[in-house]
């Protein structure tokens, strides 16, 4: 079932949590919702799935507006963060729930639920633990739980509030491959709300980034990722080194270095902001005359194959236009460069850039 969003605003209080949002879902499509505490992503989530109300705009299914019609008559499943499974009732009891509440008219036989319910549970993996109660089960396996449940009653949407949100780093990974594994199988339209940006990009067919209310942009995984939109969605996907300086018809000049900017071609002398990732610094021994940004070797810690290098600027000139900022700049390079480079903590270093995404700063026009 597609999902079109128009023009949704949001307010409580004085507090603005959605600001005239508009987005298209695509039938079977697998969504992400993605963004720091706030930006509003969980109330767009339950303004989907009828538990939150609009203040304005509204919202389609398959073309028809849904916008007052009740949670119940919408086909939504909905899996929270902390799993809600009742615990008084055995997994069975907890997958079939959704089943046996169902008008009489529309209720299946018990016949029909008990095959049901085992089908679900060994689409989840869980078959052999029916007997048992939530209590007994450990935190993946009572998620992959709430998952069979919500699916119990064959939803046309499936909604995803932080799943994975309370377990421990091992487990998520597991169970968002399983997500996507489990996604490819039923394609039922589903939008999960997360602020983990490596599960975002894992998963889901589309990230929607979200920032103070408002849609910083929309695009696959790698499209977010190569082709970021805005200064918010470079710097919260993925560790990023920012840098202040000069854009001047096609480059950009910062602590020393000159990078080509070709999409700023027009920029003339303007303040521009450029973000560099910490594998996109290369790193060599300072040597008299040596062009880059001049830093110490504060830090290096080495995990399996990459080596993570604090580095602290010489002149301290990043710390100076970064005012109230982490004067640390970092960079990544394979363990085995940082091994036969033999570096050591508090040694002269030289790093450079080999490309930056660059952005104009406010008021800063070309």
């Amino acid at each position: 079932m597609s999902i079109e969003i128009r023009n949704v605003t949001k307010n409580f209080g004085n507090f603005k949590a959605l600001n005239d949002v508009s987005l298209n879902i695509d039938s079977g499509e697998l969504v992400a919702l993605l963004g720091p505490s706030g930006c509003g992503k969980t109330t767009l989530l339950r303004i989907i799935a009828g538990l939150e109300t609009a203040d304005a705009g509204s919202i389609l299914f398959a073309g028809e507006d849904t916008t007052d019609v009740h949670v119940r008559e919408r086909q939504v499943g909905f899996v929270f963060q902390h799993y809600a499974l009742f615990r008084h009732m055995t997994v069975f009891e907890n997958v079939a729930f959704g089943l046996r509440v169902k008008p009489r008219s529309q209720r299946p036989s018990e016949a029909q639920i008990k095959q049901k319910v085992h089908e679900l549970l060994g689409l989840v993996q869980l078959d052999w633990l029916a007997d048992r109660f939530p209590s007994q089960l450990s935190g993946g396996q009572r998620q992959r739980i709430a998952l069979a449940r919500a699916l119990a009653v064959e939803p046309k949407v499936l909604l995803l509030d932080e799943p994975f949100g309370a377990l421990d780093a091992k487990v998520r990974k597991e169970l968002r491959r399983w997500l996507r594994r489990l996604h490819d199988d039923l394609h039922v339209t589903s939008i999960f709300v997360t602020h983990d940006q490596e599960e975002a990009l894992e998963v889901a067919d589309r990230v929607v980034l979200m920032n103070a209310g408002n849609i910083e942009q929309v695009g696959s995984p790698q499209e977010v990722w190569d082709h970021p939109a805005s200064p918010f969605v470079y710097g919260f996907l993925g560790d990023v080194n920012l840098f202040h300086g000069r854009a001047h018809e096609g480059a950009v000049s910062f602590e020393g270095v000159q990078i080509d900017s070709p999409e700023l071609a027009g920029a003339q002398n303007a303040r521009a902001a450029a973000y560099v990732r910490p594998h996109d610094l290369d790193v060599r021994r300072w040597a008299p005359g040596a062009s880059g940004i001049v830093v110490k070797l504060s830090r290096a810690i080495v995990v399996g194959p990459v080596a993570r290098l604090e580095l602290l600027p010489v002149d301290g000139t990043k710390a100076a236009d970064n005012a109230g900022t982490d004067p640390l700049i970092e960079a990544q390079i394979p363990a085995q460069q940082f091994r036969e480079m033999g570096l050591r903590e508090g040694e002269t270093l030289v790093a450079t850039p080999r490309q930056a995404r660059v952005f104009l700063e406010s008021g800063a026009g070309i």
